[in-house]
């Protein structure tokens, strides 16, 4: 396994990884199982990828647990997902904050079970003070959501007098998200060959690296982390700039149509 660790350039280790955990259905569904034995089966997998963020440096790892999509499916696999999510949570709370894990919560709290509100909340106190890594869950989450919601707070404090409209801008909306001071993802990726980011982490995935891996959530595992690592050590983020070729003039761009 340490083959794969040592593919990844140490100097460029991603700060932010976004992951959309997919597949759990397909998996379940090859073995002639319910839907809701894949989402069990990917609770292991989510472990062992914390334990290869760890392993290579990351500083944060953001995980799609419920999206707000997710209400459009049946009630018994909603009722079974909340359930789950606190379990998960209440179970592996324990031993995250043993591994100096900081679990964060982004999402809206309408709808949301309040026992699986009560056990996020605890679970951040409680990690609170650990700074090996951040763990965001992301429940009850919509990109969409997160900047709707954003836009609403800046608006009230706008009409409150508390804010110039003039001075709104990007930074404005930044400190208005679910969690301002993460920093931006470098590295988005999904699991199961699905090629979309499924309205996760939008405004903070402006600039990712996407990495989309065939292997069903409950087959991944750090090898899968570590090798969409090194492909996007590979790559050449210019943030919207260009890089000259070497001895060569920077091009000039003038005024006049041809």
């Amino acid at each position: 396994m340490s083959s794969y660790l040592h593919d990844v350039d140490r100097t460029k280790v991603p700060a932010h990884v976004a992951i959309v955990r997919d597949g759990n259905g397909r998996w379940a569904k090859e073995r002639g199982l319910p839907r809701t034995k894949g989402h069990e089966a990917g609770e292991a997998a989510l472990l062992d990828v914390i334990h290869g963020a760890i392993e290579l440096g990351i500083g944060t790892l953001s995980a799609y647990a419920f999206s707000t999509e997710n209400w459009r499916r049946s009630p018994d696999e909603i009722r079974f997902l909340m359930g789950f999510n606190r379990q998960v949570i209440r179970r592996r709370r324990d031993e995250l904050h043993a591994m100096g894990v900081r679990i964060r919560w982004a999402g809206r709290r309408p709808r949301l079970w309040r026992s699986v509100i009560a056990e996020l909340e605890d679970a951040e106190r409680m990690t609170v003070d650990n700074d090996v890594i951040t763990l965001q869950f992301c429940v009850n989450y919509g990109g969409r959501a997160e900047i709707a919601d954003a836009a609403r707070a800046i608006a009230r404090e706008v009409a409150a007098g508390r804010l110039d409209p003039d001075k709104v801008d990007e930074r404005t909306i930044a400190r208005h998200l679910d969690e301002p001071d993460l920093p931006d993802v470098d590295l988005f990726v999904r699991s199961s060959g699905e090629q979309r980011t499924s309205n996760f982490l939008l405004w903070q995935s402006a600039y990712a690296e996407l990495v989309f891996l065939d292997t069903l959530w409950p087959d991944f595992d750090r090898r899968d982390l570590w090798r969409a690592c090194a492909l996007f050590a590979s790559r050449d983020r210019r943030f919207g700039g260009a890089l000259d070729p070497v001895g060569t003039a920077p091009e000039t761009v003038g005024t006049d149509r041809e």
